[in-house]
């Protein structure tokens, strides 16, 4: 297989960079050759916004925001080309419609023998569409400078395809290592969501009533299970009203999902009445939902309550809590299981403000030891 130079994909490259796209792309593990190429063919002031490498975990972190559950996987490539789509939106005031964000991770041939697949994944990100492509390399069958060839190769086509050219196919390196693909059209209220222009999108059950939630459950649901259910039936019982799950898109400190994230975690919520809003923080939440009673685990009651994510800041702590009492909220508050025991809302400090809007279902009325993180994981 031929090196990325400019000799076969200087053609493709010069028709990236006239394509009127503007691109932020990061790669780690793998694949910085792609990166390399872009710049080194003239006219890359037209369409590259911005090139990073983070390599090192810590940097990865960093990128996304906080650490992820595997280095190189479809998700966290997913994650890096909305992590650098949003970056395209700060550096660039482009019609948003002409961004894209580029993230690829790989895991290639190294000093050390590695027991897991050599493999690469590239996704690219607009405002209403995700693509990630996947594929696994024949273990031993390239030396370190071969695979990321074939990394560079793969990441440089995903990059054409975002740019819109109509050449560009994702091909793969041999007949026996073969492109997975995924992909989402973004409805036209989820793209909305992304670049701000809404706060809200509804999805009820046929007949559900579409009246104000009186409980609303946020969580990421990363997977939706059977504690999650058991949480809103306790919840229901006791406060005399269904239930409604809301999933935010958005988050503090990390990208925004990605639009076949959303799609995933709302399949898993198939059934259930959900909200899926862009309301990163529970003050935003209280303004959507005011009157409303959030459930949440002790462990997230303990963090609302916790200055370091106010900046560090008691007066800005003591604002928010003022404001969602203000706006008629309360929350129930639920056992969780975390740092090897299972605490409940008595077991916990919190501030006086925040500890006067909770109610405390105990453990006898309900304890699940499952977690999102732990069905992940294995754990």
């Amino acid at each position: 297989m031929s090196g990325v130079s400019s000799s076969p994909h200087e053609p493709l490259i010069e028709e990236i960079h006239a394509s009127g796209k503007r691109l932020v792309l990061s790669a780690t593990g793998g694949g910085s050759r792609a990166l390399s190429a872009l710049l080194s063919v003239p006219g890359a002031s037209a369409s590259v916004l911005e090139a990073v490498v983070p390599y090192a975990p810590q940097a990865l972190a960093e990128w996304l925001g906080g650490p992820v559950d595997q280095a190189c996987s479809e998700r966290t490539a997913r994650a890096m080309a909305m992590a650098s789509l949003q970056r395209a939106r700060a550096w660039s005031d482009s019609d948003t419609h002409l961004l894209r964000g580029i993230g690829a991770t790989a895991s290639l041939a190294s000093t050390r023998p590695k027991h897991g697949p050599h493999r690469v994944h590239a996704a690219w990100q607009s405002a209403t569409k995700t693509v990630v492509v996947s594929c696994e390399l024949t273990k031993g069958a390239r030396t370190r400078d071969e695979e990321e060839q074939v990394a560079a190769r793969l990441i440089l086509e995903i990059v054409a395809e975002a740019c819109d050219i109509e050449s560009a196919t994702v091909s793969a390196p041999t007949p026996h290592e073969p492109i997975e693909r995924r992909e989402k059209l973004a409805p036209g209220e989820w793209s909305e969501l992304l670049l701000g222009k809404s706060q809200l999108c509804v999805q009820l059950p046929s007949g559900a009533s579409t009246a104000q939630p009186k409980i609303l459950f946020p969580g990421a649901f990363h997977p939706f299970h059977d504690g999650h259910r058991k949480m809103a039936e306790v919840a229901a019982r006791r406060l005399g009203a269904p239930v409604t799950f809301e999933l935010s898109i958005a988050n503090v400190d990390k990208p925004p999902l990605d639009f076949v994230e959303i799609d995933d975690r709302l399949r898993g919520l198939a059934g259930q009445r959900v909200w899926l809003t862009r309301a990163a923080t529970f003050v935003e939440k209280a303004a959507l939902a005011p009157g409303a009673t959030f459930l949440v685990g002790a462990d997230t009651i303990e963090r609302i309550g916790q200055e370091r994510y106010y900046a560090n800041d008691a007066a800005r702590r003591d604002a928010a809590l003022a404001e969602i009492a203000r706006q008629g909220c309360r929350f129930l508050v639920f056992g969780r299981q975390w740092d090897e025991r299972f605490r409940t809302l008595s077991d916990i400090e919190i501030p006086p403000d925040l500890a006067a809007l909770c109610d405390e279902v105990p453990a006898a009325a309900f304890r699940e030891d499952i977690s999102s993180t732990g069905l992940r994981t294995g754990d």
